[in-house]
């Protein structure tokens, strides 16, 4: 929420292309002078004060593949370009209330289902708020957590953080989210998967520190750097 008063700190990550969930729209973002213009937005939501936007800088840009759609929330395919670079990018923020199946993860289910052409590619990342972990599997026998990981699986896709550092679905030391900012309820939501040729690409990840950001947001920043 609010992201023009939080945009100046994230920034100094110096992001290529940032993700942000529960994002205030276009309309809304007049940021500080002191704080670095995306080169371009994209921007999807019913509430004006809350939606995902995604942002591109150093010289990337984003374009909404035409396959986009709306009605899987929040799911969003844009092709990213910068020079001598382009991939495919789902950006995810899991939520909508008014689908009968399932407002969370199966949201990604269906979106996965719908991009499969995209998905199928190289040069693929999945990235946002999945709002899902396998410890609640239970809570979605139709299509969990675990049935996400292994579809994505099928396409020589995974989870940046997993795999960087070996651990399983479930079982994270690292966490994303702290539930009303309380220290004591910790849970990894957020995650970026990545198709093959960019998982052997990977130089780091990181969860920012729970001191500097909590104070921002319940959410953590997950930070993924792939060498070109």
């Amino acid at each position: 929420m609010a992201f023009r008063k939080k945009a100046f700190h994230v920034l100094e990550i110096n992001p290529d292309i940032l993700i942000v969930p529960e994002c205030e729209n276009p309309g809304k973002l007049i940021f500080p002078k002191n704080t670095k213009q995306p080169n371009s937005i994209f921007w999807a939501g019913t509430n004006p004060h809350k939606g995902i936007g995604i942002f591109a800088y150093n010289n990337f840009s984003l374009k909404v593949d035409k396959s986009y759609k709306e009605d899987i929330k929040y799911f969003i395919p844009l092709k990213v370009t910068a020079p001598g670079i382009e991939f495919n990018l789902l950006a995810i923020w899991a939520n909508n209330p008014k689908d009968p199946d399932g407002r969370y993860v199966e949201q990604v289910w269906k979106g996965i289902q719908h991009y499969k052409k995209l998905i199928k590619r190289s040069n693929t990342i999945l990235a946002g708020d999945f709002n899902s972990n396998k410890i609640w599997d239970a809570d979605h026998r139709k299509w969990s957590h675990s049935s996400v990981v292994n579809e994505l699986g099928k396409y020589g896709i995974s989870s940046a953080y997993h795999h960087h550092f070996n651990e399983y679905h479930g079982m994270e030391k690292g966490n994303t989210l702290y539930m009303y900012r309380h220290i004591n309820k910790p849970y990894h939501i957020d995650y970026c998967f990545l198709s093959e040729d960019y998982i052997k690409k990977i130089k780091s990840v990181e969860i920012g520190e729970f001191d500097k950001w909590i104070k921002h947001s319940d959410h953590l920043p997950l930070i993924v750097d792939i060498n070109n």
